[in-house]
């Protein structure tokens, strides 16, 4: 008897390495002699680059960059191993998250008008001072509204006000003030390098579904906020146009991360893929999945958005192509959740539905995991 166990992190308690372990120990208990597959997963956000090393045999870079608000912080990035790196075209794997994420603000310093993914474009400038040929951008986390114009700065790229004068550090306040955008002292490495953004969401730049709208309240926006960046976005993806000559505004993906996506499609000629996917496919999750009786994923919350690119559904979707069954585990279970059913998930199981609060969940995780792990092995493989 074969099982995979493919779970993201429970963000906020436990990093996805350590998820594994604890479901596989719960199954021990019952069927101590199955075999028994860890594959930690990430769909772009933080830990990605974890995950994509563990996998690859990789090891970390450190960098010094720029954070949210400019003020220098320890960061990183990755340099894969096995195939997806060799002497003439290295791969780096790049965490947005680690430069300008959220996470590195205090609730009091959340602000979209004023934090910039210049950071983000350190990052990859370092990745191309090592040589890489290829890099993977994973936008999850992010503090910014920017639309990626701090990131673009970083790499040599100008922007000037309507009087011709450069403007500072880009951030949300700024879009509006960019009458023109000069790409001429652009990184020359840039064209010679092969982009890939990982990303967990759909999002256009501008409107409803826009980058402003959806996102940047959770970055500390208030309603005004909210609708001085999304006119920001929409204009700035009008001077976009008129001088590179490239229509962004409406294109999948260009909203993440406060605009980030369509600042790397616009100024590095980025690819856009859903993150599970890429990541999918960097550990080689197919030909683990071979010969497997259940697939176990899940991550922190589930609930009806898992079913837009999230790893759970990720997963889900090649187990279903090969008839293999899946089964979930989360934190918590949000409201819409069932219709993961139709992406192969056939059972959800919550941890939430065992101790009653998240707190406490989030406190004994580990613990948690081994309970339903043994549930899992009780229900699916006696």
């Amino acid at each position: 008897m074969k099982i995979l166990i493919a779970p993201d992190k429970f963000k906020g308690s436990l990093e996805a390495k350590r998820v594994g372990p604890a479901i596989k120990k719960g199954i021990e208990e019952i069927v101590p002699q199955a075999e028994i597959i860890i594959c930690p997963m990430a769909d772009g956000g933080e830990g990605t680059t974890e995950v994509l090393l563990t996998a690859t045999g990789g090891k970390m870079i450190p960098v010094r960059a720029m954070e949210p608000l400019g003020n220098r912080v320890d960061s990183f990035f990755g340099l894969l191993g096995n195939d997806w790196s060799s002497v003439t075209q290295k791969t780096a794997v790049i965490e947005m998250a680690a430069a300008s994420g959220l996470h590195l603000l205090s609730e009091k310093e959340k602000n979209p008008m004023f934090t910039t993914t210049f950071g983000t474009g350190e990052l990859i400038k370092a990745a191309l001072d090592e040589g890489c040929k290829k890099i993977i951008v994973g936008i999850g986390g992010s503090a910014t509204t920017d639309g990626g114009v701090g990131m673009a700065q970083a790499l040599g790229v100008k922007f000037f006000d309507v009087e011709g004068k450069e403007l500072g550090v880009g951030c949300g306040t700024l879009l509006k003030e960019i009458a023109r955008i000069d790409t001429s002292l652009l990184d020359k490495r840039v064209k010679k390098t092969s982009f890939l953004v990982a990303s967990d969401v759909d999002n256009s730049l501008c409107g409803l579904r826009g980058a402003a709208f959806v996102y940047s309240p959770q970055k500390g926006a208030t309603p005004t906020m909210v609708m001085e960046l999304d006119e920001g976005l929409s204009y700035y993806a009008g001077i976009i146009k008129r001088d590179l000559g490239i229509d962004i505004k409406d294109t999948p993906g260009a909203g993440a991360a406060g605009g980030l996506g369509a600042g790397l499609m616009a100024f590095l000629g980025a690819e856009i893929r859903p993150g599970a996917q890429l990541v999918i496919e960097v550990v080689n999750l197919k030909d683990k999945m071979k010969g497997a009786d259940l697939v176990i994923t899940g991550e922190g919350k589930i609930d009806r958005q898992t079913a837009y690119g999230k790893t759970p559904v990720g997963v889900s979707e090649l187990a279903k192509g090969m008839g293999i069954p899946t089964v979930a585990i989360a934190g918590q279970v949000g409201e819409g959740a069932e219709v993961l059913k139709k992406h192969g998930i056939e059972k959800i199981y919550s941890l939430i539905d065992i101790v009653g609060s998240v707190e406490e969940a989030m406190e004994r995780v580990e613990e948690l995991l081994v309970r339903v792990g043994k549930k899992v092995a009780e229900d699916y493989l006696k």
